[in-house]
């Protein structure tokens, strides 16, 4: 029996019809990504490589150059020690072509000047002009401006003037305290003096020397000077000995120009060598020890060197101390110093402070030339 619906013999359109199969994939674009990141990453490490290199090569003729002119500066200047230069500014060789360097610091140690070392000598110059006809022929520069500073190290002065007798040390902005021994005539006298320390012009430092005084032992002490509370004055103790010493004593009141020192009545001085009693009360005063204190025992020296020997004074330290002046000393324990005139341009002094390990002196220039 045939069925109602035959299958006809071809088939519908719609079962004709095949599934559609997805597309493959398409690998190309995905393998040229890869080689363009290979490529992207190559470029970057060979710049980097160059830039590496061109910075090396940048900084060795930076360090070639600071060489060659610490040489020279310290063949120009006659330094013992060759000096620290420091070329600034980044880079360095589009510099040298320009033929103006951006900066360069100099550092020269120990600088001899007048009578001490100074202990740095640090300046900058900016804005400097090479002259030559080529980055390789570079003759000698031009600095239109400079600034540095200048240390005089306590430590030098106490080895270079001191002779580790003497001692520098600051006591202020302004002011630098001396303390030591000083040998005089065979005698170690203990030093005191206070230095003021000053803008001498635009190029110099001056020192001014206050406070001086030697003391010798417990018995005296020396103010140079000319005024009446200097010379050499009997300390308080020493006339407090005087006082109750009746030997010294007698041998003071001996001398006429001594009584009339001290202010003493001749009647008095007449009882006082024949009474111990009359004596005592006579040296017993008050008023006589301050008297004492005032005696200029150089003016005694020169006229009764006799009285040196009861006082316990040495000659020949009293005959040491009448040439030891206020200049004499003053020179010895002078700071001051000039800073050196350069062949062209201006050096000059900004600023004079004490600081802890120094006095240091700022300076600027300006103008300069370096170099034929």
């Amino acid at each position: 029996m045939r069925s109602p619906h035959p299958i006809p013999a071809h088939p519908h359109p719609y079962y004709d019809e095949e599934p559609e199969q997805p597309a493959p994939p398409n690998h190309r674009r995905s393998r040229r990504r890869p080689r363009r990141g290979r490529f992207a990453l190559k470029t970057v490490a060979s710049l980097a490589v160059l830039a590496a290199f061109l910075t090396l090569a940048d900084r060795w003729a930076v360090l070639y150059a600071e060489h060659k002119a610490a040489d020279t500066l310290k063949q120009r200047l006659r330094l013992t020690a060759a000096p620290e230069v420091e070329i600034g500014g980044f880079p360095f060789l589009p510099q040298l072509v320009d033929r103006r360097l951006e900066s360069v610091k100099i550092t020269v140690p120990d600088v001899a000047a007048d009578r001490v070392t100074l202990a740095a000598v640090s300046a900058t110059a900016h804005d400097i002009r090479l002259d030559g006809d080529g980055p390789t022929s570079v003759r000698g520069a031009r600095v239109p401006e400079l600034d540095g500073d200048v240390l005089l190290s306590f430590a030098d002065m106490n080895r270079e003037l001191g002779a580790s007798q003497v001692t520098f040390r600051g006591a202020g902005r302004d002011r630098v305290a001396v303390r030591g021994t000083l040998p005089v005539a065979g005698h170690d006298l203990r030093l005191r003096a206070d230095v003021r320390v000053a803008r001498d012009g635009e190029r110099g430092v001056d020192t001014r020397i206050g406070g001086m005084r030697l003391d010798i032992g417990e018995l005296a002490t020396y103010r140079p000077g000319t005024r009446a509370s200097e010379g050499l004055h009997l300390t308080r103790e020493s006339a407090d000995a005087l006082s109750r010493e009746t030997r010294k004593a007698r041998a003071v009141l001996a001398v006429p120009s001594v009584v009339r020192a001290l202010g003493v009545p001749d009647s008095s001085v007449r009882e006082a060598q024949r009474s111990d009693t009359a004596l005592a009360r006579l040296t017993g005063r008050p008023e006589f020890v301050r008297q004492a204190m005032r005696l200029n025992l150089l003016d005694l020296a020169l006229a009764h060197p006799e009285l040196l020997d009861r006082l316990g004074l040495d000659p020949a330290l009293l005959d040491a101390l009448s040439r030891l002046t206020r200049p004499v000393l003053a020179d010895r324990l002078s700071l001051g110093f000039q800073l050196p005139r350069p062949p062209s341009g201006d050096l000059r002094l900004r600023d004079v402070r004490v600081e802890r390990e120094g006095i240091r002196v700022r300076v600027e220039g300006s103008g300069l030339a370096v170099g034929p």
